[in-house]
């Protein structure tokens, strides 16, 4: 069997090598020797037998060592995963509410303009105040002009069946002919009103930028991008095929979050960079963070007394499921959130130190983490700020709702919706502050725990490479 070629292997850069001097065709290398009176760079008539360039950092010994703690705990992280196996999220009765419906594809077949109080398109008669917004949408409901359109459905058992839907002007979901929709189908309402436009089909768009997605990265990483999206298609086979369905049927949502967080870190951390001992520091980092995560999570959540149940959706899940922990799916949600940025500090720190050992071999593992750390203060500085902002925009039109009612920010962020966002953004931002740290002195501990011994003499014919040697694999 061949040696693995990792993701490292695969860069078109080359790490810094020591220079190799200039040899004359005897082979020998061009050293001052003291009292010798030749100049450096003078050829002798004898030859050197000593090769050059840096032995690998890390000795079989001390790769036995990191095998002894990552195999046991991926053992047990896959003996959970097999332990707590699903089988499929539960089957349960439709409620018809929210997501919880029956739904098929459908298609606007016609659409024509129409008086909308001649279809009766709003039961509430005008009140004459324009002033409120109910109203401005009373009065446009009776007086303005509405879109008939006829909607075919196009899967189901009804399949070829039409129906109408009214569509007002002041509508936030506007229908174009031969547009696709997705419609609710209630079985158990009349006739008239089984089907209903509840959302416009976006199926083409996304999957067109899930593939310009693809292609950029392939084009771009080569091989080490199309290994990150095989990972990233095997993350969201763990979280669709294990975490939901598991939590789903009722297991703890902490442990199966953190079983099935720790299957995608060591999954997604080796496809994409190598079996190697550089990945597995950083596989390490990646755990103690976590840890520090999921403990932080647990003991603020219940502090706050954060129940997980802020929104209709939560509620509907609560309402279907009464089983569930929603504060242990809340710490769940954390986890998971965390481990993607978690995994780029870590990768980062721990390559920074094998560079540096690499660019000058006789750093301590003092020396080493002080220069990687300072590698790792810009980092955190840009990663959490990445963080906070990206919590932020996703939370922005409840943040404008709590501006629109002139709501002090004490009163904001003791609400429990903000509340959540904020112990979210914090705990994993601390998670991520201490990866640095911890991942820069596990990497300087184990590049600089022992030192190689001396390498193998390579050919004395081989013909220098003007210090742009091949890359070592690590």
């Amino acid at each position: 069997m061949g040696p693995l070629i990792s993701c490292d292997d695969l860069l078109v850069t080359t790490s810094p090598q020591p220079p190799i001097e200039p040899t004359d065709p005897t082979g020998h290398s061009g050293h001052a020797h003291p009292g010798s009176g030749h100049p450096a760079g003078h050829s002798h008539g004898h030859s050197h037998g000593h090769g050059h360039g840096p032995a690998a950092p890390v000795s079989k010994h001390l790769r036995k060592v990191i095998a002894a703690v990552l195999i046991p705990f991926a053992a047990a992280v896959f003996v959970g995963m097999a332990v707590l196996w699903p089988g499929g999220a539960p089957a349960h009765e439709r409620t018809g509410v929210g997501f919880d419906r029956q739904t098929q594809q459908g298609t606007v077949v016609s659409l024509e303009q129409v008086d909308c109080k001649s279809v009766n398109a709003s039961q509430v008669p005008p009140t004459g105040d324009t002033s409120t917004p109910e109203g401005r949408e009373a009065q446009a409901a009776q007086t303005g002009e509405c879109k008939k359109a006829t909607v075919e459905v196009g899967t189901g058992p009804d399949k070829g069946r039409t129906f109408v839907e009214i569509v007002q002007p002041g509508a936030p979901r506007q229908l174009a002919k031969g547009q696709g929709v997705v419609v609710a189908y209630a079985p158990d309402a009349p006739r008239d009103l089984q089907y209903s436009v509840i959302d416009v089909n976006r199926k083409f768009p996304l999957a067109l930028l899930a593939l310009i997605f693809a292609v950029a990265v392939v084009l771009v990483g080569r091989m080490r991008g199309l290994f990150a999206l095989i990972a990233l298609i095997i993350s969201f086979g763990v979280l669709t095929l294990f975490i939901l369905p598991a939590i789903l049927q009722g297991s703890n949502p902490l442990v199966v979050a953190v079983i099935g967080a720790s299957a995608i870190m060591l999954i997604a951390l080796y496809i994409c960079h190598g079996l190697t001992a550089r990945t597995s520091v950083a596989v390490l980092g990646t755990l103690v963070s976590l840890l520090l995560i999921g403990l932080l999570g647990s003991v603020f959540i219940d502090w706050a007394f954060l129940s997980g149940n802020t929104d209709d959706n939560t509620g509907l899940i609560h309402g279907l499921y009464p089983g569930i922990d929603m504060s242990g799916l809340l710490l769940a949600g954390i986890i998971i959130g965390s481990l993607g940025v978690l995994d780029d500090v870590t990768v980062t720190q721990t390559s920074a130190v094998w560079e540096l050992h690499q660019a000058d071999p006789s750093m301590g593992s003092r020396a080493l983490y002080r220069a990687a750390i300072r590698i790792g203060r810009d980092h955190i500085a840009s990663v959490v700020n990445t963080l906070v902002l990206a919590y932020a925009g996703a939370a922005l039109p409840l943040l404008l709702l709590f501006s629109i009612a002139n709501s002090s920010m004490g009163s904001v962020a003791n609400s429990e919706l903000v509340a959540v966002e904020i112990v979210r953004t914090l705990v994993g931002s601390i998670g991520l502050v201490a990866s640095v740290p911890v991942t820069t002195a596990l990497a300087a501990l184990v590049v600089s725990a022992d030192r190689p011994g001396t390498p193998v003499a390579g050919p004395a014919s081989e013909p220098a490479r003007g210090g742009r040697g091949r890359r070592r694999k690590r």
